[in-house]
């Protein structure tokens, strides 16, 4: 019975440390940010992440980002191809947690 318990917790914990890692990354969002947006925006990490509340870019950001699309397509043209791209939606949920993570309302600030 100890050996059969054992086993269980053990599978457990294999399992919950390989699933951690397909989850959303603030600092893999950063890293998209500046390479994929900052020059498109004109602003710093900073800056851009706290032009909104955590619950507002979480609103943003509801299902496949449309609202976030539309928003920022519209404030800096220069982000619409990437945002309207294949890429964007690989990294929108790095980039949302980014934002969360530095919103105006959090007490963090990025390092960019």
């Amino acid at each position: 019975m100890k050996k059969v318990f054992g086993l269980l917790v053990s599978a457990f914990l294999v399992l919950g440390m390989m699933s951690t890692s397909a989850f959303a990354d603030a600092a893999k969002g950063q890293k998209y940010y500046l390479k994929y947006m900052k020059d498109g925006s004109s602003m710093n990490g900073a800056k851009f992440a706290t032009q909104h509340t955590q619950a507002e870019w979480k609103a943003l950001f509801d299902g496949k980002g449309e609202k976030f699309i539309a928003e920022y397509s519209k404030k800096f043209p220069g982000l619409d191809a990437f945002l309207k791209g294949e890429k964007f939606q690989k990294f929108m949920p790095d980039i949302r947690d980014f934002c969360i993570e530095f919103a105006s309302d959090s007490g963090n600030v990025p390092s960019c």
